[in-house]
């Protein structure tokens, strides 16, 4: 499994904005008002995944040498991670980063098609709407995108000589 990379999100959430604007400019007016949870909800799973990003950047960073027995005065080092469970939290993070791009690029269209009729009182707040589960999805996609920086293995203080020996030369 290769990285999500950021270019392809984007480009993700702008051909879904664009279908989505395509297909509302017809057919709005026989949707129903569009409810505001998806942005609690969104802005939950992406504290969610920071949390464990961090959790799991930190348990992948510690050091080699460090024993499970805490010095006097000092917290224990945290345990190491099973590889399995650093894998699917990987795989949670990819899932969600392109879950999300797509849930941002369809409230994106939202907001574009919403945005010349402002004047009248449900569009408004559709739009609104619309615009807060934009953002929401765009924080679980830095969350996302975060966790699965996370979950990368770090190198080993050796191949790290290695390759800054090998780019001096």
């Amino acid at each position: 499994m290769k990285p999500s990379r950021p270019l392809f999100l984007i480009a993700l959430v702008v051909v879904v904005a664009v279908i989505t604007w395509a297909v509302l400019r017809s057919t709005y007016m026989s949707l129903p008002p569009l409810p505001w949870t998806a942005v609690p909800t969104l802005l939950l799973l992406a504290l969610g995944e920071a949390f464990t990003g961090v959790n799991v950047l930190r348990r992948l960073r510690r050091k080699r040498g460090e024993g499970h027995r805490p010095e006097p005065g000092r917290k224990p080092p945290p345990k190491p991670l099973e590889p399995m469970a650093v894998a699917r939290m990987a795989a949670l993070g990819k899932a969600s980063a392109h879950s999300a791009a797509v849930i941002a690029g369809v409230f994106a269209g939202f907001a574009a098609s919403l945005a010349s009729s402002l004047d009248k009182a449900t569009p408004r707040h559709d739009f609104f709407v619309s615009g807060g589960t934009f953002l929401a999805a765009a924080v679980l996609v830095g969350a996302a995108f975060f966790l699965e920086y996370a979950c990368r293995v770090p190198k080993d203080p050796d191949e790290e000589e290695r390759d800054r020996g090998a780019s001096r030369a």
